[in-house]
């Protein structure tokens, strides 16, 4: 699966064409991605009539926030600008538009009017090029005007920034140069300079290298929901005019727009209806530069008495996201958590989820499993909220059946997240890319002046890699150094921090558990902590309903063991025994692990150092590979098993994907995305001895990856649990789940559940 493409920096430059069919060359069709909207019967396409007799076809892309060569795109026909539905569009389509405005070829497209919606007519609807075609006429169609689509659905496209050689039609791009870029708060308070992240201040957009100012007349506190919204914040707050107009009015300024009149459902300034100032005019008469007060969410909020009163959602959740407010989203229904499906899936409803979760507007509605793919149920489809909803709950959706979605159609989401400078505390140095490197934290030194100093690499692992990766906006972690001599290039040589301890969870590593006086053996810089960083990772989720269907009990003669006590199989009693008489008695149950990440799943060590098994036959890539444990209701171990790798292959495929690894003649091992990796019931070690286990009620789990030997996406549904019922003789299994699937009300009562009195399980 290919890394997210980033969005560019927002713009409003219009580019538009006169263009000629004849003055375009053919070329070869590329290959047309998966359609992420919601497909519909269309009338019978057909080549789309042709214009008018004697009328050229107009093209232009707009849109917002955009570069020149990307956006909306819309063409004149019949006097009449109209937008193209994005039903059935393909990266063929996007070829022929591209090459009609003047660019060599198409790198990409959008759907669900990512770059704002339309007005007026939708010219084109369930448009099928093959690539090759001189015009979007000579595609097939519904026909000029003939569509069943709203500008919800509205198409825009991505061209290589090249244009064609001796393009004979009008190739000037003409550039409007009153823009909205970017959007920042300037702080005028003195004490909140220091603070991060700033919340409040004067509100001051980008203009040729240079901040200008907004006039407040008209300003309304939609026009401050939207920009709190674009720079990370969920909701806004009144400010003290007064104060700021005192200060103000004795400074210049340079008003460079006005009359703004946003609605508060857009997600970014350039969206909302506003006026720029002409040269020479009266600006802002009466009025001062517009000043906002933003309220950052719980993740952001310092103060701890009001980030007790702050609540983020219980129902809506990012998973798979290498940074903070990035991820797949997902929703809980009947205490179970649940993706969402990407058909319709618009920038309107990725911000009513991200401002649920505490975070500011969308950057970026991601389609296609795009942060990977989930498990279990798909709870929401065809989500339409209009930007003003509290919850992605209260907006319109349909209820999903198996023909509707899979999980290849999760919607994820980018927010706007605020600044708080974290990146500039934190670097990497030696590496052979940007990517990788010594871990170099900047600290407190001597005479209040800060300076760099590295991280003790004695207890560094993946989960602080995980951290530093997401606080050098590096994206996933892919491994951790706990020597770094050969990345020696920097002068720095001491250690400031040691014993650093993260859940993998946090911001940066500051914010992880450490000494609070440096404790570190081996304080050689050749010693200190380094990582390497990636912009996708591997997520293994084992199938909780395969377990639970498989699950038995075996009485196994111990002279068919050997193998197995030769690899610690069996449990400590079995050294005892009288072999090769008797038997033990087995806990047998089949295990099918997924790859749902974006890359795939390779154990750490090369194959130069895998270890070959005589009596089983094979090569181990991994120490431990899976933890299988019967708990008490105490939680206590009474029954315990590990498998290392025998072998991590593709066993199956999702449809489309093929096999890569494969353990026979010393081959490649890991884990495809889009594969699984099936431990069956009857093989050796694939089993808990509960031989000396009386019979009880005890919860069975299994933990994927337990030593976080191998970097992954998310570590939190590596565990799954069942409700398990043993009489002596007989046992069963229920309620079987990854660590993550309930909600935290529904773990309780699984943690708390007192045992079946029968074997009669409703």
């Amino acid at each position: 699966m290919s890394a997210p493409r980033q969005r560019p920096p927002p713009a409003t430059i219009l580019l538009v064409l006169w263009l000629s069919t004849s003055s375009l060359a053919q070329t070869t069709p590329t290959a047309t991605p998966r359609q992420a909207t919601t497909p519909r019967a269309p009338a019978t396409p057909s080549p789309s009539p042709s214009a008018a007799q004697g009328e050229r076809l107009k093209f232009r892309l707009v849109g917002y926030p955009r570069k020149h060569n990307e956006g909306r795109i819309e063409v004149f026909y019949k006097g009449e600008w109209g937008t193209i539905c994005d039903d059935d569009f393909s990266l063929a389509n996007a070829q022929v538009l591209c090459r009609q405005l003047g660019f060599v070829a198409a790198t990409g497209w959008a759907h669900s009017a990512k770059y704002g919606k339309g007005q007026g007519k939708i010219w084109l609807d369930n448009v099928l090029c093959n690539g090759g075609e001189r015009s979007i006429e000579a595609c097939k169609s519904r026909g000029w005007g003939s569509t069943d689509c709203t500008h919800d659905e509205d198409a825009g496209v991505v061209c290589k920034d090249e244009r064609i050689p001796g393009f004979v039609d009008s190739n000037i791009i003409d550039v409007d140069e009153n823009k909205v870029e970017e959007v920042r708060l300037r702080v005028v308070v003195g004490g909140a300079k220091k603070k991060m992240p700033v919340t409040e201040g004067v509100v001051e957009v980008k203009h040729k290298d240079s901040w200008s100012q907004i006039c407040d007349l008209g300003w309304t506190a939609k026009n401050t929901r939207v920009v709190c919204g674009m720079l990370g914040f969920p909701h806004e707050r009144k400010v003290n005019k007064k104060f700021y107009k005192l200060y103000l009015e004795r400074q210049k300024h340079h008003f460079l727009v006005h009359s703004v009149a946003c609605t508060g459902t857009e997600v970014h300034l350039a969206a909302c209806p506003l006026e720029f100032t002409k040269p020479n005019a009266t600006s802002c008469p009466g009025g001062m530069p517009a000043v906002v007060s933003c309220m950052p969410g719980p993740l952001f909020t310092l103060n701890s008495n009001v980030k007790k009163k702050l609540k983020i959602s219980s129902t809506v959740r990012l998973k798979g996201g290498a940074r903070v407010g990035e991820g797949r989203v997902e929703v809980l229904k009947n205490s179970e958590w649940g993706t969402v499906c990407d058909d319709r899936w618009s920038l309107q409803s990725a911000s009513v989820v991200c401002r649920e979760l505490g975070f500011g507007s969308a950057k970026e509605a991601l389609t296609g499993a795009r942060m990977g793919q989930g498990m279990g149920p798909i709870h929401m489809n065809e989500v339409r909220c209009a930007g003003q909803e509290r919850s992605v709950w209260s907006c319109p959706f349909k209820n999903v059946t198996k023909e509707d979605c899979s999980h290849t159609e999760d919607a994820a989401v980018r927010c706007h997240v605020p600044y708080m400078g974290l990146e500039d505390s934190i670097r990497l140095t030696g590496g052979r890319t940007r990517y990788e490197g010594r871990v170099e934290i900047l600290g407190p030194g001597p005479n209040r002046t800060h300076s760099w100093g590295l991280v003790c690499g004695e207890s560094w692992g993946n989960k602080e890699v995980t951290v530093a990766c997401r606080q050098l906006g590096l994206g996933y972690a892919n491994q951790g150094l706990k020597e770094t001599w050969y990345w020696d290039s920097s002068n720095v040589t001491e250690m400031v921090m040691s014993g650093v301890k993260c859940t993998g969870a946090e911001m940066a590593l500051s914010q992880c558990q450490h000494h609070k006086v440096l404790s570190c053996q081996k304080t050689a810089a050749k010693f200190a902590a380094g990582v390497i960083c990636s912009e996708s990772a591997s997520d293994l989720v084992l199938d909780a309903p395969v377990v639970q269907e498989t699950v038995y009990i075996e009485d196994r003669p111990l002279h068919m063991l050997y193998c197995a006590a030769e690899e610690d199989c069996l449990s400590k009693t079995a050294a005892s025994a009288n072999w090769p008489y008797g038997h033990r008695r087995l806990l047998r149950f089949s295990s099918q692990i997924h790859n749902i990440g974006r890359s795939d799943f390779r154990p750490k060590a090369g194959r130069h150092s895998w270890v070959w098994h005589a009596c089983h036959g094979h090569y181990h890539s991994m120490d431990i590979f899976t933890h299988y444990d019967l708990l008490n209701s105490n939680g206590s171990k009474v029954a315990e098993g590990h498998k290392a790798s025998f072998c991590l292959e593709d066993s199956e495929c999702h449809e489309g994907i093929s096999k890569r690894y494969e353990c026979a003649n010393f081959g490649e091992q890991g884990i495809t995305v889009g594969c699984w990796d099936m431990y069956r019931h009857d093989i050796d070690c694939q089993w808990i001895d509960i031989t000396d286990v009386k019979p009880g009620n005890y919860i069975l789990q299994i933990v994927i990856n337990p030593n976080f030997e191998v970097a992954e996406s998310d570590f939190t549904n590596n565990a799954m649990k069942c409700n398990c019922k043993y009489d002596g003789h007989r046992i069963w299994l229920h309620n079987c789940h990854t660590g993550d699937a309930f909600s935290e009300e529904a773990e309780r009562r699984f943690e708390k559940y007192p045992g079946q009195l029968n074997n009669h399980i409703s």
